[in-house]
């Protein structure tokens, strides 16, 4: 796949691919007889977990970190600290939620003028 069929299937700029490659994030990435980059299946799953994982609010540091580690291990220990950190923040969003809810339901009964 093509750096242009592999950002729409990744919806991931063809800018941000080749800073992850950079950065070494994205490895071993092949490349056709003119120098043109090839994704293989085993990159889009790569891509699609670094997209899960920047949605769930991990930081772009810590998931090269996680790329980096070679021990099953220690990646399992980070990606355990990033679940507590999520979970810690969708609590907070839920009282958030509730707060909103509770604020709208004050709207609703009140009476009009």
């Amino acid at each position: 796949m093509n750096i242009k069929d592999f950002s729409e299937v990744t919806s991931l700029s063809p800018h941000t691919l080749r800073y992850y490659e950079k950065i070494g994030l994205l490895l071993n990435i092949q490349r056709n007889p003119s120098g043109h980059r090839v994704y293989t299946s085993r990159d889009l799953e790569w891509a699609q977990f670094i997209v899960r994982l920047k949605d769930t609010g991990m930081p772009l540091d810590n998931i090269l970190e996680y790329a980096q580690l070679r021990n099953l291990a220690e990646r399992q220990t980070l990606l355990e600290a990033h679940r507590c950190n999520l979970r810690r923040r969708i609590d907070d969003e839920l009282l958030h939620l509730k707060a909103l809810d509770k604020k709208i339901d004050y709207y609703k009964n009140q009476k009009s003028p």
